[in-house]
């Protein structure tokens, strides 16, 4: 059987896949390759919740870091500053579920990037 996503996003850091689009919820599996990170960020509309589902992650919440292995979870308060790596030579995997009133690519309020983004 074929995996159909809703939505799919190539970034400089990886991809994710759109899993479920609701007006209450959204959920996405990401992947971040070896030695990449997503941007420091936050966002107004939303909370997020990351379960590690391959690999293992360093979470930076609010300045603390926080390591995190296979089936471990982290919660992302609204408006917390946060980011996730892949300080590995493996490829992570991890869903995000997010919960709110917005959930577009536009709430994200970039404090640091690699990317330049």
């Amino acid at each position: 059987m074929t995996k159909k996503y809703l939505e799919i996003g190539e970034r400089p850091w990886g991809k994710y896949y759109v899993l479920v689009d609701e007006p209450t919820f959204k959920v996405k599996k990401i992947e971040v390759e070896p030695g990449h990170r997503l941007s420091y960020q936050y966002h107004h509309h939303r909370q997020e919740f990351w379960t590690i589902v391959q690999g293992e992650a360093v979470v930076i919440k609010d300045g603390n870091e926080y390591d995190l292995f296979y089936s471990e979870s982290i919660s992302i308060p609204l408006g917390c500053k946060h980011r996730i790596e892949n300080r590995s030579t493996d490829l992570m995997i991890f869903i995000e579920v997010q919960t709110g009133s917005y959930f577009g690519e536009d709430d994200i309020i970039r404090l640091e990037d690699d990317y330049a983004r």
